[in-house]
Parts: structure tokens; C-alpha cells; sequence
């Protein structure tokens, strides 16, 4: 993945500068204590990178509703306790209760896990940027928490930008990549080739889906041939 930040620094206590990363949560136990639409929106993201999500919380919405009965998710219906959050990867308070998500972050600083409480930085191990995803193209936004709709600006701008012909482009990117490592070219060597590649122009022959040019382009660069249709068809 490509990623790009922004700005990430905010006060929690003391300025705190936080490390740039993307975490595997698949198969992983995900809590997210509360039922209301925020915690929605961040059941559906965790959903989205295969997750085995666990919302606590004694009402839900209809949409969290309608993930429990599809089995897409686990629900314990219940006011939050210690023990619910036994075994996360990750928790994520979500409630509309400052008692309730200041014990849910004590109770996973307690036991080690890694804590977010939605809109409020200080109780937070981790903040969630804003994503521009265009196929395995993901770009990252974080104000640091410092201004949620400054970052949906920035990726409201930047998805006018790398559209879905990033994601196709990476994508053929990544099968020359396969094909120049088993011709045991050099590194320095590839590095221009991939360079030669990416300055050729060719985004925008994606970008209008002039294909043959595409797979002329790549074979007079580099000697292979791509099949650019299939991908561009996955995609």
C-alpha cells in the first residue's frame, strides 16, 4: 500500500507524535462498546478489514441490527463491563457517556489493549485518518484529532485526484513487480525501469482506458506483457 499523512501531532497530557501505521485486524476480536450511528460507522470499517467484531451495547441501530441478525457481527445486548473487552486486539468507545468511556479506557489501558474513544484524543492509543481507497491504493489523512472536517476536506480533494486508475495502475505495477524480480535484475536496475514506467505518461492512457497503448508503453519499458484488460476487468 501507498500511504500519505498529514499533520499528526496533538496534545494528550504532552505533545504526542504518533507512528504512522496499518494494522492487521483480520480475525482479530474487535470491541466496539456503544450502538448508536458513530459506532456504526466504525463497525463498518473494522467489517471491511475482516474483523470478528463484538458491539456491546443495550440498544443498537437498525443498520447494527441488521448486521447481528446477518451474523456479521457479535452483540453482547448489556451495559459495558470490564470483562467484555477480555481478549481484543482492539477497543473502540463509542457511547455518549464520559463515565463510561473514561472506565472503558482505564480498563484497556489496564489490560494492554489499545484504546480509541471516538472524539476525544487524550483517551486515545490510536486515531483513525480518514481514507482515500482506490483498490490497494490507501491514503491516510490525520489532523491528529485536531480537526476532523480539515481531513475530510483534504480527502475530498485528494479523491478527486487518484481515482480508480491508481488503484488499476498499482495493481499492474505490482504484476511487473512479480515479473522483474524472478528475471534477477538488480535492484538499481529495476528502480529505473519502474521509474521509466510511472513517467511514461501511462496514467492517463488508464485513466481513458486506451489499453493497447498501455500494454505498448509497458512492453517497450520493460519486455513484458501485461494483461492490462483482466486487470482493469477486477478491478
Amino acid at each position: 500500500m501507498i500511504t500519505t499523512y498529514f499533520a499528526i501531532y496533538f496534545e494528550k497530557g504532552c505533545s504526542v507524535k504518533y507512528y504512522p501505521l496499518y494494522l492487521d485486524v483480520s480475525g482479530k476480536r474487535c470491541v466496539v462498546v456503544g450502538g448508536g450511528d458513530v459506532a456504526e460507522r466504525k463497525v463498518m470499517k473494522l467489517i471491511d478489514c475482516d474483523a470478528e467484531v463484538v458491539v456491546v451495547s443495550s440498544t443498537v441501530t437498525p443498520g447494527l441490527d441488521e448486521m447481528i441478525r446477518g451474523k456479521m457481527i457479535q452483540h453482547v445486548s448489556a451495559d459495558y463491563e470490564r470483562g467484555y473487552i477480555q481478549g481484543a486486539s482492539i477497543v473502540i468507545g463509542a457511547t455518549d457517556r464520559d463515565e463510561v468511556n473514561e472506565q472503558i479506557y482505564r480498563d484497556s489501558q489496564d489490560a494492554g489493549i489499545l484504546v480509541n474513544i471516538v472524539d476525544d484524543p487524550k483517551r486515545c492509543d490510536f486515531i483513525v485518518p480518514s481514507i482515500v481507497r482506490t483498490g490497494d491504493l490507501a491514503i491516510a489523512i490525520s489532523t491528529g484529532g485536531k480537526s476532523p472536517i480539515m481531513a475530510r476536506r483534504l480527502r475530498e480533494e485528494l479523491e478527486t485526484t487518484y481515482g480508480p486508475e491508481y488503484g488499476i495502475l498499482l495493481e499492474i505495477l505490482g504484476a511487473l513487480r512479480e515479473r522483474m524480480i524472478s528475471r534477477g535484475e538488480s535492484t538499481e536496475n529495476n528502480k529505473k525501469v519502474f521509474e521509466s514506467v510511472l513517467g511514461s505518461g501511462i496514467i492517463e492512457y488508464i485513466r481513458n482506458e486506451e489499453w493497447k497503448l498501455v500494454k505498448e508503453i509497458l512492453f517497450d519499458l520493460t519486455h513484458e506483457e501485461i494483461d492490462v484488460e483482466a486487470i482493469a476487468a477486477f478491478e
